[in-house]
């Protein structure tokens, strides 16, 4: 079978959530047996040169990069103000990138395009009218959803009120998108739920998979407990996220554990964050090795309060045998069991208790730890998950003789 995959970022390097989520299907695919073509966008935001793409993957996926704009501008924020259309979505339409889908679909016939995030889904005419491959609509996120989110939580009521905007904006172009598809593979169950609520669309929950021989749990904790957070700066919901500990939760966790630490690690770090002094903040920024950087630290915190679909940081420190405090948001998308291998805190007290009990019981941790490494082998394994969505590809294609295997 043959599978394009257009992407609104470089699957490679997979070294942030969305890339990640996206490289986990391109070698599943590729393991399968099956061909993979990769078009991507390549933004100045996430940007990727070429010639830092292995020369196998380049063979494998034949991967190709076009450069889109994405950054906000603000005559053009402001003017779509007064316009029902979605700014999010208008900024990845592109003329390059239109002229060369055209160009890849006259050349080679498809079984499968895939549009990973609703901002592929512009380009859904320009496919119907040159192939008739199938169109699945991978579905990272219910992304307005996020928006909301981040709207409520704002307070300067003049920015809240152009996110409430984007977000209703957004709202309208994604239900309106999601019946365009032929199928829907959503990242979460709770997500599928939502697209089946508003569309026809045959749809499934397929979530990030990962490859668990990969990851080498320790168990090993030393005197105490470390306690860390490792994330893209750059995607608002961690940003709030971590500043709602920092503003509303460390002084209650100090108060309980007054020798706490928060290693934080990611890219883009904020100067607010690079530039503190709080002796409980270690900020370490973008690091080489993120799987080093977790297997050195022993208590993942990921402290979200907006967002959809899953959060892949969660499902690796997990796969490396970490404990993981979170919030029902964060854990969203997760077959869970809690107290058993998550802990959630929805709050500063719960946060607060949570980091105190496993402080005063490193072998709590190790036990949750144990747990959340056998969920990801019977759950998340990339095998298992490729199986699933070949066979959703098989339960939406036209009837024919012809099988995806």
């Amino acid at each position: 079978m043959k599978i394009l995959l257009l992407c609104n970022k470089p699957p490679y390097p997979a070294i942030e959530g969305g890339p990640m989520a996206m490289n986990s299907i391109v070698m599943g695919l590729l393991e399968a047996g099956h061909q993979v073509k990769i078009l991507a966008v390549n933004s100045p935001k996430y940007n990727v040169s070429p010639d830092d793409i292995p020369e196998d993957y380049k063979k494998r996926t034949g991967i190709e990069l076009i450069d889109v704009d994405l950054r906000v501008k603000p005559m053009k924020a402001f003017k779509n103000l007064f316009s029902k259309k979605s700014y999010h979505v208008e900024r990845f339409i592109s003329k390059d990138f239109t002229n060369r889908l055209i160009e890849v679909l006259q050349k080679d016939t498809y079984d499968v395009v895939q549009l990973e995030t609703l901002f592929m889904t512009p380009y859904i005419e320009t496919i119907r009218e040159r192939s008739k491959a199938l169109i699945v609509l991978r579905a990272h996120n219910v992304e307005h959803l996020i928006w909301e989110r981040i709207a409520n939580g704002t307070r300067f009521f003049i920015k809240r009120a152009f996110i409430k905007h984007l977000a209703r904006t957004l709202k309208n172009y994604e239900l309106s998108a999601i019946s365009q598809v032929d199928g829907i593979a959503a990242i979460t169950r709770k997500d599928a739920a939502f697209f089946r609520k508003y569309s026809a669309t045959t749809t499934i929950d397929i979530p990030y998979g990962v490859y668990p021989e990969e990851f080498h749990p320790n168990y090993d904790i030393e005197e105490k407990p470390k306690f860390y957070h490792i994330g893209s700066m750059n995607w608002m919901p961690n940003v709030e996220g971590i500043r709602w500990f920092i503003d509303d939760c460390l002084e209650a966790v100090t108060a309980k554990v007054p020798d706490f630490v928060f290693h934080l690690a990611g890219r883009n770090m904020p100067d607010w964050l690079k530039n503190n002094d709080n002796k409980h903040l270690d900020v370490i920024g973008e690091v080489a090795d993120a799987k080093e950087f977790v297997a050195n630290h022993d208590v993942a915190i990921v402290p979200l309060l907006s967002g959809s679909g899953i959060r892949i940081k969660i499902i690796e420190s997990m796969a490396l045998g970490k404990t993981v405090i979170t919030t029902m948001v964060g854990a969203e998308g997760i077959l869970y069991d809690e107290a058993v291998n998550i802990i959630i805190a929805e709050n500063k007290a719960q946060m607060a208790e949570a980091i105190r009990r496993i402080d005063e019981n490193p072998a709590l941790a190790v036990e949750i730890g144990k747990a959340a490494r056998r969920l990801v082998e019977e759950v998340y394994d990339n095998r298992k998950i490729t199986e699933r969505l070949l066979l959703f590809y098989n339960q939406i294609k036209p009837s024919s003789k012809i099988t995806f295997v």
